[in-house]
């Protein structure tokens, strides 16, 4: 019994491929109100090129990013000191040889660890905060928050836009505070009391003038 080798075939004429047969129509979105969602955009990216940026952030959204559950071996210090995903070589190796830390390349980094801060960091500095404010009395905390308002107003000037509060002093903030409701349920009523009763000064004088006429023609008479 002979065995015949079994022939390939070769495609016709173009050998360029066809385009997928199921087409996305709509962009696939994943759950909002997810907390591995929530976890996983919150992580930040940085120490990469702009390759493995647009990589990273891709798998961010379309869910394909698998966050590390314990620190990872560095291929440099062979030390277990990387905490990110997909990352080759920890910040400090990175950083030491001027190399992206996920493809190893000589490019220009996008974002340093400087430049950002995690989640928990983010977290912590938010707690202090609140703790901090709850520990001052009324004064210490109208004073902290009219700090904050005049950086606030401070830094929107230096951007080109106007500043409300700029003729205030801090005792007209503070009573402004205190009245800001009075004021404005009462200004209508008062206004339109106040139309009511008062006659403008040429209509009294029109009025004295034709008493005293009738009084002089009695007189006459």
């Amino acid at each position: 019994m002979s065995y015949e080798p079994k022939k390939t075939t070769f495609r016709k004429g173009s050998n360029k491929k066809e385009a997928q047969r199921h087409q996305n129509t709509t962009v696939w979105k994943p759950n909002k109100n997810s907390k591995k969602t929530k976890q996983i955009n919150s992580l930040p990216v940085y120490g990469l090129c702009q390759r493995c940026t647009d990589v990273i952030l891709w798998r961010k959204k379309f869910r394909k990013y698998k966050p590390l559950t314990t620190a990872k071996k560095c291929t440099g210090c062979q030390q277990r000191t990387i905490k990110e995903a997909y990352h080759v070589l920890c910040d400090n190796c990175a950083r030491s040889k001027q190399v992206c830390a996920k493809c190893l390349e000589s490019k220009q980094v996008i974002v340093t660890s400087d430049a950002i801060k995690s989640h928990t960091d983010l977290n912590k500095e938010q707690q202090d905060l609140e703790k901090m404010i709850s520990m001052m009395t009324e004064r210490e905390r109208r004073s902290y928050l009219r700090k904050l308002v005049k950086e606030e107003n401070s830094e929107n000037e230096e951007d080109g836009s106007e500043d409300d509060l700029d003729g205030l002093d801090d005792d007209d903030l503070d009573s402004d505070l205190d009245s800001a409701d009075i004021g404005s349920e009462n200004s209508e009523e008062e206004k339109e009391e106040g139309d009511a009763h008062d006659i403008p000064p040429r209509q009294k004088n029109g009025t004295n003038e034709k008493l005293q006429e009738a009084m002089a023609d009695k007189l006459a008479l």
